[in-house]
């Protein structure tokens, strides 16, 4: 297995030499990680671990135990970098030895002696009796099994304090790789130690041999006198005597050592005690780091002294432990309620709900931390989703804004907040987008608008850590290593399992709440009364305007990709969409009824400007006002990948069909009521003055800039209107249509052209009932001026003057016509044409007889009215002046047809400049 660390070097030691226990700092390089890749460091042979502090990766700090030699390396072992190396040394000075009877101003180790009076060696405690390496070399473990040596040395052992002792056992298992002059070296060892001993007790007797002697002739005498006098038993003999001064002797050697070997025994107490705290002083000073730890929030330090402690400590029988560790256990306890809060608590981030659950997985938290986690995190969703209704619930009543058009046509929506998750660009109807724009458009959206913005911002921040929780807490990853060991992964995957159903249930409460109280803000009909009550509470009536909800859409449509990013079942996700697809038929619908409120308000910005084709601004503006406004249902007609055709049910494509051809009708109405308004009525408008295109050599004259239109006037505008709409203006929407997909265009144009066309028919016989009847009622009264009689009249000298008249009055609405619109002019002057012959050939058919100079005069002003308007002559026309003339005697002589040829030649040169306008122009019309 490669390392990714260099292994640890020492390279100095301070101080470089000291008695055990010595506090020393270790410096050096690559020394670890932290305190849990910190795993072996050793003083001149001495495991030091217990004892060490781990500073950083070039500092250790430990205190030196008492090895058994009195120099050697300080070797560091890391997990990451292995067994490390030393290139310097520490000096383990070997502290003073007392007797019994010295003083000493510190406590040091004494001597081993041999207590005569009790018999057992005083000072040591009993592991240390054992001495760690008897033969005195390199132990040198072997790989031989531990069960084969039992199988071949069966009822031996390997431990040299047991009985049933084995020094074959001993060398294989320790010194199997040992050379064999290793090995001589420790037979040499064992040599000098028995010698040692030997000799000591030796020495202890050659030094008081004089004493024994003594002691020994005493001893013969007193029992020589014991034998002459034979009264052992007797009191007050001998024996008794001796028995007494060995009794004061032995008290007196009492009183004197007393306080000595008080303050030895307490002193041995007090070692005793002090060598328990160092040595286990991981688990006395556990409770207080662990205190500590937690305060700093080191929990991962806490977890890794707990299961060192646990492992070591927690089935001992010593009462002391017991207690400490049963403190640890209470600490511990107190550390898995404090996590268990932290998790639970909201809001809290996905690493940190992730961190707290192997934290209580690791301390084997009673329950299921994770799934727990999970329930509080979907109830704090739901109760943030409802928090945020009744904020703007409440907050209405003392709001003003209105939830219609907040902007108008010229500016744009503010972006959807979720656009932090992806780059969008709003919906836009007329401009671009003012990206310079701030929160201050809030102020301005409806509180439905930014109460959706706000909802669907709560579920894309919070669902998919939920659903990234439960991804983790099924296959697994929630937990540590800890957890893996113990086996607890598989059985909280298990338990996951187990509780899918229960999880998609969750899942399917936030979506459905979701949908509820979006639909209780802007569908409220679509909820029953009870879900209502949950979900609505709204008190305003108005309608949000199509630009709002179609940035409604583009939100909904946000949120749904982000969610199914998220890789949620598209069953779970399925009331979104069916959401977004109410959201968008009634977007469409309320875009078309308010294109009617505002084509309706078209009518108000006629300014009666016509251009060379004799038409407004007013069809232009209509037919952009309603591209734009499909333009501005793109995003909402447009289906994405899932959704429904809008189209696809038959009663929403009907209401839509419906819509439709009411826009049209609404506008057809408008001109209507523009070409019927009097200037002064309360509700008008101010009237630009009729302009005309000067620049046009086919005008007869020009009129004042500050004309206001007639009555006349206005219907000549509003027909040759209606003649554009009916010809271009429906064509170009019904193709306008047609590539949004709506369906049914070519009705939607047929009804709008037959409605036009209603309404041209109907304006264009007002305007010809309002210019032809005065100019017929004039031709009866005219002809008959002066008492004129058919029968008895002069010879004719010319065209009457009733005719030239009937002829100046047709020019003046052939220059009306002109003026608006030179197109309509053949139509209104045909039919006013029509009207005049049809009223001359009456006239003459009426007469009784015609003498002859009547009936010259009658053919003279006959032919010379057709001659005068060939150009608009039609079927109708020719046929009255047939009947006409017709009815007139025929002319008898050639004197009379060349008179009649001289005055009509008269006429026509007389007239030439009036009749002019009769003529047919071949100039083209110049646009401008």
């Amino acid at each position: 297995m490669s390392r990714t660390r260099q292994p640890p070097l020492v390279t100095g030691i301070s101080p470089n030499e000291g008695y055990p226990w010595t506090k020393v700092t270790i410096r050096g390089e690559n020394l670890g990680t932290g305190s849990v890749d910190l795993i072996g460091l050793t003083i001149c042979g001495h495991n030091c671990l217990l004892t060490s502090e781990w500073i950083s990766a070039s500092k250790i700090v430990c205190r030196v135990g008492p090895a058994k030699d009195d120099k050697g390396d300080i070797i560091v072992t890391t997990k990451s970098g292995g067994k490390g190396t030393s290139t310097v040394s520490f000096k383990l000075m070997k502290q003073e030895k007392i007797g019994i009877l010295e003083q000493s101003a510190v406590w040091v180790e004494e001597m081993n002696y041999y207590d005569m009076r009790t018999d057992r060696n005083k000072g040591i405690s009993p592991l240390s009796l054992r001495p760690a390496n008897p033969l005195g070399i390199d132990i040198d473990k072997g790989r031989i099994p531990q069960k084969d040596l039992e199988g071949l040395f069966q009822g031996m052992s390997g431990d040299f304090t047991s009985e049933k002792f084995s020094a074959t056992w001993y060398l294989i298992e320790n010194h199997s790789a040992t050379s064999f002059d290793q090995l001589k070296v420790a037979a040499n060892y064992l040599r000098k130690q028995a010698n040692k001993k030997n000799e000591g007790s030796l020495a202890y007797v050659k030094g008081g041999l004089s004493t024994f002697f003594e002691a020994q002739d005493a001893l013969s005498a007193i029992h020589q006198k014991l034998e002459v006098d034979g009264t052992e038993k007797v009191e007050g003999s001998m024996t008794q005597r001796l028995e007494n001064v060995l009794n004061r002797a032995s008290n007196t050697a009492d009183t004197l050592f007393q306080e000595v070997l008080g303050r030895k025994d307490k002193a041995d107490s007090t070692r005793n005690a002090l060598n328990v705290l160092q040595r286990f002083k991981f688990l006395f000073n556990l409770p207080l780091n662990i205190e500590r730890n937690i305060q700093k929030g080191d929990y991962d330090v806490v977890i890794n002294d707990y299961e060192k402690a646990k492992s070591l400590f927690g089935k001992t029988e010593v009462r002391v432990f017991q207690k400490v560790y049963a403190e640890v256990e209470t600490r511990i306890d107190s550390l898995r309620l404090l996590l268990m809060n932290k998790l639970l608590e909201m809001p809290s981030t996905l690493h940190d709900q992730k961190r707290y659950i192997r934290y209580l997985s690791d301390l084997h938290a009673p329950g299921e931390p994770a799934w727990q986690c999970i329930m509080a995190q979907h109830k704090w969703i739901l109760q943030l989703m409802q928090n945020c209704r009744e904020k703007y619930v409440k907050g209405q009543k003392g709001s003003t804004m209105l939830l219609g058009p907040m902007l108008d046509l010229d500016s744009d929506v503010r972006p959807s907040p979720i656009s932090r998750l992806t780059q969008t660009g709003s919906v836009k109807r007329a401009s671009s987008f003012q990206s310079s724009r701030d929160d201050s458009w809030r102020f301005k959206a409806p509180q439905p608008v930014t109460f959706v913005d706000n909802l669907t911002e709560i579920v894309i921040s919070q669902l998919p850590n939920f659903w990234k929780l439960w991804i983790s807490y099924v296959n697994g990853s929630l937990f540590s290593e800890t957890g893996e060991k113990s086996g607890s992964v598989e059985k909280f995957k298990k338990n996951a399992r187990s509780r899918q159903n229960d999880f998609k249930k969750m899942i399917q409460e936030i979506i459905n709440s979701l949908v509820k109280l979006i639909r209780g803000a802007l569908l409220p009909s679509s909820l029953s009364d009870i879900e209502l009550r949950q979900h609505g509470g709204w008190e305003s009536k108005m309608e949000l305007s199509g630009q709002w909800l179609t940035h409604i859409i583009h939100t909904m449509r946000i949120n749904y990709e982000s969610l199914t990013a998220l890789e949620i079942p598209n069953d779970l996700l399925q009331a979104i969409q069916e959401l977004i697809l109410d959201l968008r038929v009634h977007c469409l619908i309320i875009t078309l009824q308010q294109t009617a409120d505002d084509v309706k308000r078209l009518a108000e910005k006629e300014d009666w400007i016509v251009d060379n084709e004799g038409t407004t601004s007013l069809p232009a503006q209509f037919e952009h006002h309603v591209v734009q406004t499909l333009q501005s249902l793109n995003e909402t007609i447009d289906c994405k990948p899932g959704e429904t055709n809008i189209f696809q049910h038959e009663k929403s494509q009907q209401h839509v069909h419906e819509l439709s051809i009411n826009i049209m009708k609404v506008f057809i109405d408008s001109l209507e009521y523009l070409s019927t308004k009097a200037d002064g009525d309360s509700d008008s408008i101010h009237l630009s003055s009729l302009s005309v295109d000067i620049s046009s050599p086919d005008l007869l004259g020009s009129i004042h800039e500050s004309f206001s239109p007639t009555p006349e006037q206005k219907l000549l505008i509003v027909l040759s209107n209606c003649e554009y709409l009916a010809h271009h203006t429906f064509k170009n929407l019904a193709e306008h249509f047609e590539m949004h997909a709506f369906q049914g265009t070519e009705k939607i144009a047929q009804v709008s052209i037959d409605a036009v066309k209603n309404l041209d028919q109907h304006l264009f016989e007002t305007y010809i009932e309002l210019k032809a009847d005065p100019i017929v009622g004039s031709l009866e009264p005219g002809i008959y001026a002066g008492y004129f009689d058919w029968k008895d009249c002069l010879a004719p000298t010319g065209v009457r003057t009733y005719l030239k008249e009937a002829l100046v009055n047709i020019i003046a609405v052939h220059a009306e016509v002109f003026t608006i619109s030179k197109e309509l002019v053949p139509r209104v002057l045909s039919r006013i044409i029509e009207a005049v012959t049809e009223e001359m050939s009456r006239l003459m058919q009426c007469v009784s007889s015609f003498s002859r100079n009547g009936a010259l005069q009658a053919r003279l002003e006959i032919c010379a009215l057709k001659d005068a308007v060939a150009s608009f002559l039609t079927p109708e026309s020719n046929y009255s002046f047939k009947q006409a003339l017709e009815a007139l005697p025929q002319l008898s002589n050639g004197a009379d047809k060349k008179l009649l040829e001289e005055l009509l030649n008269k006429f026509k040169s007389g007239m030439h400049l009036q009749l002019t306008c009769f003529r047919p122009s071949t100039r083209s019309v110049v646009k401008t």
